[in-house]
């Protein structure tokens, strides 16, 4: 059981992680903020508005340790959502072991590190696609060998399905995004029989329950199927479809916020019927706000109700040899796997993203299904059926205090105006020429975090070689 709860700043993230565990939660959950996805640290006049705003404000190390303070590294794992950054924020947590002298080989966790996911459906990435291929195949290798238990990739189909995709779509457009991530990593040296069972993924959970049950069953099988017979890994373990869930955000509703509840509730259950390994719940609000202290409670509490009082989770495969589920099942596989060879045959995902094919795809889908909805063909409870009038927005939604931003501001600043010029220069040139010259990138981003150089100035000096991506016209 996982929950998402970070916002604002290192410390008051901190508080509510540390509260979260005490609820019950098995490991956390860590969501940044806009400027540190993109690279940018709080006072760049591009992060002007931004700070704090959907996620957790990181700039430094000392950001790091104290969103991290009291947490037991080597006993709590930890998810990172975190992509065109990944590598300097996995750098960070790396650092923050060292300093504790808790060895990387103890840590536990999972950076999300799906870059080709930004291009066609979220838009958080910084580099030209083949710069940040190669920053993904160096966090593979670098935690390959010096962090085993981590998850150097979470590849998702979360952000596809949520940006219109349809189930189908969502498994083939991960698992086409997957392949070309293994063909790098094995272009790279890596072994995917090796590094396969270290391969995570991350789906939505929408409100069809049947095609949603079925939906993880058939990926589960596909992806079996791709990595034994296209990819001739015959390790069991690498053949595994190691994945994480959260319920459908695009799904809740802000008209009658409290239907929501019932959604992800519902989404839950199918996600657990459907397979897998972790779980994170959306909270009611989330449709008007980041989540309150109290909705983020109930949600953790639907998990626990799912978990502990309702037998679902004792079963392998409870609905497995039901008619509908086993054919729903057939049905989303061939769909998936027709979708997956068309775009292998076309020379595989990163040609079709070069090429616009995939945003397409997903804009042509999520254009057909707000047609259903406004004609009433599609019903959303509460919005286009059963509404009860105008309705109030709720009163006790989280809203951002503007003086988080300023205090960020201040630390960052604070920050550089005491540290020693010399070691974070030196270390900054360092990963300059690495990048320029070859090599493997996390080493000496992890030596310049541990010198007080931050995440917009070790994404900057990245930006100088590899400049930034421009996104693809879509016609």
């Amino acid at each position: 059981m996982r929950q998402y709860a970070g916002f604002g700043t290192a410390r008051e993230s901190n508080r509510r992680y540390r509260y979260l565990l005490a609820e019950g939660t098995t490991g956390l959950s860590v969501a940044f903020d806009l400027p540190t996805q993109i690279g940018y640290d709080s006072d760049a006049p591009e992060a002007a508005g931004e700070v704090g705003r959907v996620g957790v404000a990181l700039d430094s190390l000392e950001d790091m340790e104290t969103l991290l303070e009291g947490i037991p590294l080597d006993r709590v794992s930890t998810s990172m959502t975190i992509n065109a950054t990944a590598a300097i924020l996995l750098a960070l947590y790396v650092a923050v072991a060292r300093r504790r002298g808790t060895p990387e080989t103890a840590l536990s966790g999972t950076v999300q590190n799906d870059i080709l996911k930004e291009y066609v459906a979220r838009g958080t990435y910084i580099y030209p696609p083949s710069a940040s291929m190669r920053l993904v195949t160096d966090v593979i290798a670098y935690c390959a060998e010096r962090v085993p238990k981590w998850n150097p990739i979470s590849i998702s189909g979360y952000h596809i399905r949520e940006a219109g995709a349809t189930a189908p779509q969502e498994i083939a457009f991960t698992f086409s995004h997957a392949l070309e991530y293994v063909r790098a990593a094995r272009a790279a040296g890596l072994d995917p029989a090796r590094f396969g069972e270290r391969l995570s993924f991350f789906f939505a959970c929408h409100s069809d329950f049947i095609e949603e049950v079925a939906k993880f069953r058939a990926a589960r099988r596909l992806w079996a199927r791709l990595v034994k017979d296209r990819l001739g890994v015959t390790n069991p373990r690498a053949q595994q479809l190691r994945f994480h869930v959260q319920t459908g955000g695009v799904t809740l509703t802000a008209q009658e916020p409290d239907n929501n509840v019932a959604r992800v509730t519902l989404q839950a259950l199918a996600a657990v019927l459907g397979g897998c390994q972790s779980l994170h719940t959306n909270a009611k609000d989330e449709a008007l706000a980041l989540p309150t202290e109290a909705s983020a409670r109930l949600a953790l509490r639907t998990q626990q109700v799912i978990a502990h009082e309702t037998g679902v989770a004792d079963t392998v495969d409870p609905l497995g040899g039901a008619y509908a589920v086993e054919a729903a099942t057939d049905r989303l596989e061939q769909e998936a796997r027709r979708i997956l060879d068309r775009i292998e045959d076309r020379g595989g995902a990163l040609k079709a993203i070069e090429r616009g094919e995939i945003q397409r795809e997903i804009q042509e889908s999520a254009y057909r299904h707000q047609r259903r909805i406004e004609a009433g063909e599609q019903v959303i409870v509460g919005v286009n059926r059963y509404q009860e009038g105008e309705a109030a927005a709720p009163s006790d939604i989280l809203r951002i205090d503007p003086q988080v931003e300023r205090e960020q501001v201040e630390r960052v600043r604070a920050l550089r105006a005491r540290r020693e010029p010399g070691p974070w220069k030196s270390a900054l040139a360092a990963v300059e020429d690495r990048a320029r010259g070859g090599g493997n990138l996390v080493g000496v981003i992890v030596d310049a975090v541990m010198a007080q150089a931050t995440v917009g100035e070790i994404a900057g000096r990245l930006r100088t070689v590899f400049g930034e991506h421009r996104e693809t016209l879509v016609l």
